[in-house]
């Protein structure tokens, strides 16, 4: 019997590889970091591959499995992984899906490049708490005064080392693992006395509207960067589709 392959490293690449262990459908689940690959169950119908992959191995991985199909489950602002998963598929003859994350209701300033959110920031002096994440550290080192910012992000090693090769301060980054509840987003905008947020919009299972409530509730500004428009599937016609394919 064929197999899916899930590109993952998401909340619903996991869900999406435990509904396919759940169903009798064996997956390879491909993700980027062993943070990844730690949140995947353990289950005969499960195999985890570990590694940055560019789409020359994407294509080789797709051609020696037993693959029904392809499955693009990353990050939703993760824009160069899709393009090298859909390369690796016309490179490899596959079919290829992606899954949608489901979509939050958009507040505050909505922006639609991290660029375009740097330009607002330099034409303010307030206090900034970034939860964008370690990979968009070179983009937002052009904010000017960097005293002034503080930076959440995933508690992986060097990360602190990377964040002060960029110029931020170390007593300005906050530790954690989301999605945060509204109290930990409060207790996070009070402990770095932020006047503006500045998030994507990362949907419910990236905890977006969470971050929204616990601005409001402290009265500050929040800048969203926009989800990037693209076209695919919703996880229930995504595993009707998968059915019909297995």
């Amino acid at each position: 019997m064929k197999k899916m392959l899930i590109f993952g490293g998401t909340t619903e690449g996991r869900e999406l590889a435990e509904w396919c262990c759940a169903n009798g459908i064996s997956a390879d689940v491909s993700v980027t970091t062993d943070y990844g690959a730690r949140l995947l169950g353990k289950s005969d119908m499960l195999n985890v591959f570990t590694g940055k992959l560019d789409s020359c191995e994407m294509a080789k991985l797709i051609c020696v499995g037993n693959y029904a199909a392809v499955i693009d489950a990353t990050h939703p602002y993760a824009a160069e992984a899709t393009l090298n998963i859909k390369k690796a598929c016309d490179t490899a003859g596959m079919q290829y899906y992606r899954l949608l994350r489901e979509q939050s209701e958009l507040s505050g300033t909505v922006v639609n490049s991290l660029d375009e959110a740097v330009e607002l920031l330099n034409r303010s002096d307030s206090v900034i708490l970034s939860t964008l994440g370690s990979k968009e550290l070179p983009g937002f080192a052009k904010v000017h005064d960097k005293s002034r910012i503080w930076l959440r992000v995933l508690p992986a090693d060097g990360i602190d080392e990377q964040c002060i090769a960029y110029g931020f301060e170390r007593s300005h980054i906050i530790f954690g693992k989301g999605p945060f509840t509204v109290s930990e987003n409060i207790a996070h905008i009070r402990q770095s006395g932020a006047e503006i947020l500045l998030t994507k919009e990362s949907g419910k299972t990236g905890g977006y509207p969470e971050k929204i409530t616990a601005a409001n509730e402290c009265s500050i500004e929040t800048i969203t960067i926009a989800r990037p428009a693209e076209s695919g599937y919703s996880f229930g016609r995504l595993t009707e589709i998968i059915g019909e394919l297995i």
